[in-house]
């Protein structure tokens, strides 16, 4: 049976013609012995009759069918009798009187409910394990075409902006020094491992040396790493390299497929350009590099109030090179002791002996570290922090970036506090795009006394900070950028290292990797660049994030068609599973269970 129309197709323009519909039954209803079954299929509904005055065989043949049974009919299109019209459907004014029907296969009654409002209320597990019943509810189809119109957005963008898409390796060579990989045996090279491409990132660079110039890729990733709402082992990253560009032209296209994304898929118009913000402002304002700015709630710096306090705690963290931080939660004195209690808890799995407040409520400040304060620190922390009648203030005495990172997710935690209680409008659908530029391009690893690169090792340091490598390599500022929404890291990139003396300095005097560690792990690329590699620069974001924010969902899982669970489990098809010992014996491999 051939389909002539979809389910969404047919209106009062049809009437007295006939159709041949195919699909799934989305419910089957009794009235009086005439049987009015809804037909579905990706495109919508459509209402088919069964009289079985008219054709009682095919009546009875309509009776074994079950919902989500798959089906084709054949009818006439007539009008629905009046009072049974329904306005939400585009098909609602018609429907199909069957004179055939083909029963194609019969469904057994599924495990939960088909519909958003039932599934969404069933244990994520379940779903997963019937992938293929939770991906026929309308809000997860909705989810798969918004990711497809994304993705071809993506690839008319770069098309139009003359990008060669290439496809590069999923087998790539282990790199330990950056996220945890996955091994794939070599079964030809006994005692041989390939790894599972974390990203194209050192391809790219190469396709640059090649004279690509201009290259994009929606890649598969892979990395070894605990999974979260946000997070999976294996990814969909958008990834863009370019020659002869700098952070000015790779800000404008990014902006450009961007705007165009969000135009494509939810017909809004997003303004360009985007701010920027330095990566020292978002940490000291917001406690974090990837800040959400729909609200304000922003950090104040206290050091030099508390700098000789009588509050020793305070005091002392100042004297000892650390800082004093809070900010004034606006109205939520009337949080909760259990609350509190769960902020205070955050805090300290961030680091924190505790987590220091003032409530003002009744026309008093209450809080166990008040009576430590003069009547000036008083006064300066009322007009610092604009203190009033409901206010609710946090702080933190730490080192920096610990106090940064503490006061970051209690001002996070905070607004959801606020928000539940009517006090703060925090939109989904209020897009506020930011880059966050000027990152350190090396951080200080306390345990194993040495430089590591923030972000990765080819970014180029801003060319005004390149004296710094060998003196205080601190200072240095990367050539990097990310892009945030709504508090979430899109993506990042960077101009890279193109001249292969800088980049070998980089790898041994910086990050003190040993010179035959470099030539086994990075040679090939070293050697590439001597050949005339070409300034440049890219940008990769998770297409599955940007996905789920589209979608207003939280969880990129429901933007994924067969995610793994937060164990790394697939319960669908019930992997991972042991392999046999002939499997294992082809790869030189024998396994050690844990005790």
């Amino acid at each position: 049976m051939k389909r002539t129309h979809h389910c969404a197709q047919l209106t009062k323009a049809d009437l007295g013609t006939t159709a041949s519909l195919l699909g799934w039954v989305d419910s089957i209803r009794d009235h009086g012995g005439i049987l009015f079954v809804d037909l579905r299929d990706r495109k919508g509904i459509t209402q088919v009759k069964f009289d079985p005055q008219v054709n009682p065989a095919l009546a009875a043949q309509a009776a074994q069918v079950k919902p989500e049974s798959v089906i084709g009919v054949t009818g006439k299109i007539v009008p629905r009798p009046e009072g049974t019209i329904n306005a939400g459907l585009p098909t609602g004014e018609v429907e199909v009187d069957a004179t055939e029907l083909t029963i194609h296969n019969l469904s057994e009654t599924p495990p939960f409910p088909l519909d958003d409002a039932g599934g969404d209320k069933v244990n994520e597990d379940l779903r997963l394990t019937y992938r293929y019943l939770d991906l026929r509810r309308p809000k997860m189809r909705k989810h798969l075409q918004v990711r497809h119109r994304a993705t071809k957005s993506i690839r008319d963008y770069f098309d139009a902006q003359e990008f060669i898409e290439v496809e590069t390796p999923a087998l790539f060579k282990s790199t330990p020094e950056g996220a945890r990989e996955y091994l794939v045996p070599s079964r030809i090279h006994p005692g041989q491992f390939y790894a599972l491409s974390q990203s194209p990132q050192q391809f790219k660079q190469i396709l640059m040396v090649a004279g690509v110039e201009k290259y994009f890729q929606i890649a598969r990733c892979f990395r070894d790493e605990d999974l979260r709402a946000d997070r999976q082992m294996e990814f969909t990253q958008v990834d863009v390299e370019a020659s002869f560009v700098t952070r000015e032209d790779i800000y404008a296209l990014f902006e450009g497929m961007l705007k165009k994304i969000w135009k494509d898929v939810l017909g809004t118009d997003i303004p360009t350009p985007f701010p920027r913000m330095a990566f020292g402002d978002a940490m000291n304002r917001y406690g974090v590099d990837k800040p959400d700015t729909r609200f304000a709630l922003e950090l104040v710096d206290l050091s030099e109030t508390f700098r000789s306090s009588a509050f020793k705690v305070f005091q002392g963290t100042v004297a000892s090179g650390g800082v004093i931080k809070a900010f004034n939660a606006k109205g939520l004195a009337d949080l909760t002791q259990g609350e509190l209690k769960s902020l205070e808890e955050i805090a300290k799995s961030l680091g924190a002996k505790g987590l220091a407040f003032i409530k003002v409520e009744g026309g008093e400040w209450k809080s166990p570290i008040v009576k430590f304060f003069s009547d000036a620190e008083k006064a300066a922390l009322t007009a610092q922090l604009g203190l009033a009648e409901g206010d609710m203030v946090f702080f933190a005495a730490a080192p920096w970036e610990k106090a940064c990172a503490i006061l970051g997710r209690i001002r996070l935690e905070a607004a959801t506090l606020l928000q539940k209680r009517g006090k703060l409008s925090i939109r989904p659908d209020d897009w506020k795009f930011l880059w966050v530029i000027d990152f350190p391009l090396m951080s200080h690893d306390e345990a194993e006394n040495r430089y590591v690169a923030t972000h990765h090792p080819f970014t180029a340091p801003v060319p005004e900070d390149a004296a710094f490598l060998d003196s205080d390599p601190k200072k240095v500022r990367g050539q990097h950028y990310d892009v945030v929404l709504n508090g979430m890291e899109l993506g990042g990139g960077s101009i890279r290292i193109h001249q292969p003396a800088l980049q070998k300095k980089v790898f041994e005097e910086v990050l003190k990797i040993p010179a035959d560690v470099v030539e086994s792990r990075f040679g090939y690329m070293l050697k590439a660049f001597t050949y005339g590699a070409p300034p440049h620069g890219g940008i990769a974001f998770g297409l599955d994030r940007v996905v789920a924010l589209l979608c207003g969902t939280t969880s990129i899982r429901d933007v994924i068609a067969f995610p793994k669970t937060q164990k790394g489990q697939d319960l669908m098809a019930q992997s991972p599973t042991p392999v046999t010992a002939k499997q294992l014996k082809e790869l030189h491999i024998q396994t050690v269970m844990p005790e």
